[in-house]
């Protein structure tokens, strides 16, 4: 970090309320040029809320923001935010799906003009895509919405580092990584090292402990609408990190079965083979097992899932299905967050033919008590939530159905580290109930609670293993091509 950069933004006593709920309380941060500051804490703790007033899509209820000195609250917008060289990639993406990758560069480049604008903001994005993921497989005329939810958020975060006749001083990434996988990942947090050592300024947002500790200059950390430390990232530890987050450092839970046992005298509940698999080899998943899927974004990993899902349907075995893309395969955006919840679980609420209301808000309030879904009233709309609120939502619907096969397609985006351990917790303790979990994530962390794990490359598994020989080293190698069974 350059710790004697000129200080670019400062937010001083800067406050934001919607209704009764302070989202924001007496803030005080600054953003030095040259640095990468780190902005972590649990869901609804304002991080969000004060990078959208950051970047212009929130206006401040009071105190001042400060930018190169100048008080600009006052009149503040996106407009202004753009003019000094500040731009947010938001964790709910912004590219319009129906547009190919060329032209919504355009949309956030309106320099691009004039004849053969197409074709130089295609150069445009597909060289940054290159500079910062190379190998990206993407073309400028694709068309977003034929991209996986990966490509898209690679496109969202390329499209914000090109500039064209404009400053680019400071750019928010809020949860940047949550669609990529390690690989990718990486390269995208190398790009922002560079971007800062060259004089750039970074806001990261992200519930990933070791990209923040591992990339940052400082980490500011939020509770509660409030700054509660800002420190030197060198400073922190895994561990005094969760704990200045205000929760507690857990010790990985094993599992109340024996996994040999079960492997060895039960049947599967699901046996799947992958509909591109070339061998005989199926993904098999006990009673009371969660068994992960693992390997590079874009795999095949999901497509199982989804096979999966309909032969449960075509079979009539009930199970349930939790996205990691909300938007698209998640919420109900028109329903309050109560009846996203009990959407899955109608026939345990029918009082004759009808449903009961009363048992339907007891049970959206028990899983807000369980899930620590932050609001104040469950009758609110579903999109009044933060996205990792939204995704507890998600969890909910599905834990609180009577499926005994749970399906999860990389959940975790934008979790933060205290309730993934909560939800973690949950998990063992319904697998021990007889519950089947199939989890498709690319966090090594969440593959140390499975039982079992299976990698993909290419639409094959073509490496199983159980927890006891679970490597990241032995992933990556198969990933690549590098192991072989």
């Amino acid at each position: 970090m350059n710790a004697n950069g000129p200080v670019r933004v400062a937010f001083a006593g800067a406050g934001k309320s919607f209704g009764a709920v302070r989202a924001l309380c007496d803030v005080d941060l600054s953003v030095r040029a040259g640095e990468c500051l780190g902005l972590i804490g649990h869901n609804g703790a304002g991080k969000s809320t004060l990078m959208q007033v950051l970047a212009g899509t929130l206006a401040a209820d009071c105190g001042q923001l400060l930018i190169e000195g100048r008080d600009l609250r006052e009149g503040y917008s996106v407009q202004v935010a753009r003019q000094h060289g500040i731009r947010c990639v938001f964790q709910e993406l912004s590219l319009c799906p129906n547009l190919n990758v060329a032209e919504n560069t355009r949309l956030m480049s309106p320099a691009l003009r004039g004849f053969g604008w197409r074709r130089r903001a295609g150069a445009l994005i597909e060289a940054m895509l290159e500079q910062i993921f190379p190998g990206h497989g993407i073309e400028a005329d694709d068309i977003v919405a034929d991209l996986s939810i990966g490509k898209r958020q690679m496109v969202e975060i390329a499209r914000a580092f090109i500039n064209v006749d404009e400053r680019l001083d400071l750019i928010i990434l809020d949860e940047p990584t949550s669609s990529l996988d390690a690989r990718v990942a990486e390269q995208l947090l190398r790009h922002v090292r560079r971007f800062v050592e060259g004089g750039g300024s970074i806001v990261l947002i992200s519930h990933i402990l070791g990209e923040m500790l591992g990339t940052c200059d400082r980490i500011a950390v939020m509770r509660d609408g409030r700054i509660v430390e800002t420190r030197a990232a060198q400073a922190f530890t895994h561990d005094s990190l969760v704990e200045v987050m205000g929760g507690t450092a857990r010790e990985q839970q094993q599992a109340t079965q024996d996994y040999a046992s079960r492997r060895e005298h039960g049947s599967p509940r699901v046996q799947q083979r992958p509909a591109r698999q070339a061998d005989g080899r199926t993904v098999q998943a006990f009673t009371g097992e969660i068994v992960g899927l693992s390997g590079l974004a874009g795999h095949g990993q999901s497509q199982l899932l989804t096979q999966v899902l309909r032969d449960c349907v075509k079979h009539g075995t009930g199970a349930s299905f939790v996205a990691g893309d909300r938007q698209t395969d998640g919420v109900f955006a028109l329903w309050s967050i109560g009846e996203n919840i009990t959407i899955g679980s109608l026939n345990q609420l029918k009082r004759g033919l009808l449903l009961d209301p009363d048992a339907e808000q007891a049970m959206a309030d028990d899983w807000m008590k369980r899930m620590s879904i932050r609001t104040p009233d469950m009758r609110n709309p579903i999109l009044s939530l933060s996205g990792g609120n939204q995704q507890k939502a998600l969890f909910a619907r599905a834990l609180a159905s009577d499926s005994q096969i749970i399906l999860m397609d990389d959940p975790m985006r934008g979790v933060d580290v205290g309730t993934k351990r909560e939800v973690y917790s949950i998990l063992m303790e319904e697998a021990a109930r007889g519950r089947t979990f199939i989890w498709y994530t690319t966090e090594l962390e969440e593959l140390t609670y499975c039982d079992h794990v299976y990698v993909f490359r290419d639409g094959q598994t073509v490496l199983d293993m159980p927890r006891s020989e679970l490597s990241e080293e032995r992933i990556l190698r198969s990933s690549f091509a590098e192991e072989t069974p």
